[in-house]
């Protein structure tokens, strides 16, 4: 093992030839072992060292041992400590457990018994430490999410949203669950924050959990939350995203990505409106407003076995579908403007203009991520600006895809199609893949380049 891979052990014991015989077994096993003979000095190395693990004595010559154990509790919950002492009275091991040590173990001790021991308090506390981190990271992700959200009100220009804020602004001040439908990148997460900023509830919380985000075994716990000592590596209580929600609104993004096991569990909080944490026998009252979304077409969903029929007709009081960028092009101006300002402000330019050159592959373009294709267009088309002007040559290279390529990519596989149609189309298919490289393009279709130039020439393709 590395030494920038070992983990740090501290032995707390008097006697001398009980270090000696630890630091040398722990050493040959890979740890970084270091020796304190009092409790005084034990603990003056757990706060410089900040170890993976304790091997603590009871009897010190300056304390008793269960007292450090309290206070080493106190000052370091997450850090294991297992007990290592000849005092192996069954109230000394009671005590030393219910203060919090990993384990207790007898002198003279078993050498595979205790490496075992070690290796599992160890692999807990990673497990501890990953656990914090990605709740910290996931913290932060969201942090910024807001921030950005904040920053981006709903646009609504076009008349296809401006009846979907309609409906809004209709169902926003009632408690009724809404179910927001419609492709990825819509907007849905958009439209859910104003539903919880129009409602009654907007002064609680809104709490947001991605279905799709955490594995099925983990969506549970983050969503019901648990108690301490529930499951390995529950070191504390977690109150979870429902009681995280009390009195405002609990937003559930891709709910067909529930597992299904789960989403009875989560039925029986709608209608109840109660539910108990893992490992707690105590029941706590659910008091929020659901919003749900998913892109998938709820029909399918329901006969695939994805989403339970029984958990849609309740999320289903209030149905809201956001269209496509692609049927509400009246609102790409305005996005445009609202994410040159943005990405400039944040990358210290000047606010670019687009070119009118640009701004037609813009209004033209299908867009199949939707909103947030386009604001990653922006970003991306910011980032390369010459001279605060955006022009076709600074924006993504599928935009620039000839019309007639960019159809074909979204023409689907299998359409009954004549057969010189077909051709066509697997031509123009093959063009769109490479980027209109001709040369690829006819390696994708098997036949030479002459044949290719040939063909286009006949079906009248023209990339220019």
């Amino acid at each position: 093992m590395p030494a920038s891979a070992r983990y740090k052990i501290v032995v707390v014991d008097d006697e001398r030839s009980i270090l000696v015989t630890l630091e040398a077994l722990l050493t040959r096993h890979g740890y970084e072992p270091h020796q304190a003979h009092t409790a005084g000095a034990g603990l003056a190395l757990a706060h410089k060292l900040q170890p993976d693990l304790v091997l603590l004595d009871l009897g010190l010559p300056d304390a008793d041992g269960l007292d450090v154990l309290q206070q080493l509790k106190k000052e370091f919950p997450q850090m294991p400590v297992i007990i290592l002492t000849a005092n192996d009275s069954l109230s000394n091991a009671i005590e030393s457990i219910k203060q919090g040590a990993f384990h207790f173990i007898s002198k003279p001790y078993a050498v595979e018994e205790l490496l075992s021991l070690i290796a599992r308090a160890i692999e807990q506390r990673q497990l501890v430490r990953e656990t914090e981190t990605l709740r910290a990271e996931k913290q932060q992700l969201a942090r910024r999410l807001e921030k950005a959200e904040r920053q981006l009100a709903p646009i609504i220009k076009s008349r296809p949203m401006r009846d979907v804020f309609e409906l809004i602004e209709r169902v926003a001040p009632t408690d009724a669950n809404v179910l927001l439908l419609g492709e990825s990148g819509v907007g849905k997460e958009v439209m859910a924050n104003d539903i919880h900023r129009l409602s009654r509830r907007s002064v609680g919380p809104l709490v947001k959990l991605n279905c799709a985000a955490f594995p099925p075994n983990m969506i549970e716990s983050e969503l019901f939350g648990y108690t301490k000592g529930a499951f390995t590596g529950a070191v504390s209580d977690f109150p979870g995203m429902i009681a995280e929600a009390n009195g405002g609104t609990l937003f559930l993004d891709e709910i067909a990505e529930m597992p299904i096991d789960l989403q009875t569990r989560f039925l029986r909080v709608l209608q109840e409106r109660e539910f108990r944490p893992l490992g707690s026998t105590k029941t706590v009252q659910a008091n929020f407003r659901l919003v749900a979304a998913t892109n998938r077409p709820v029909a399918e969903a329901v006969r695939s076995g994805a989403l339970r029929q029984d958990l849609y007709y309740r999320l289903n009081t209030f149905q809201i579908e956001i269209p496509p960028l692609r049927e509400r092009q009246a609102d790409i101006p305005a996005l445009v403007a609202k994410f040159l300002q943005r990405f400039a402000a944040q990358l210290g330019k000047e606010e670019p203009t687009v070119s009118p050159e640009a701004y037609e592959l813009l209004l033209h373009y299908d867009w199949p991520g939707n909103v947030r294709e386009l604001q990653n267009a922006i970003e991306y088309s910011v980032v390369l600006a010459d001279h605060a002007l955006i022009t076709p040559k600074q924006l993504p290279r599928e935009l620039r895809l000839p019309v007639a390529l960019q159809a074909a990519k979204s023409t689907p596989a299998g359409s009954t199609l004549k057969l010189d149609e077909q051709e066509k189309n697997a031509i123009l298919q093959a063009l769109a893949q490479t980027h209109g490289n001709k040369k690829k393009a006819a390696v994708v279709l098997g036949i030479h380049r002459p044949t290719l130039y040939s063909k286009m020439k006949r079906y009248g393709i023209a990339l220019s």
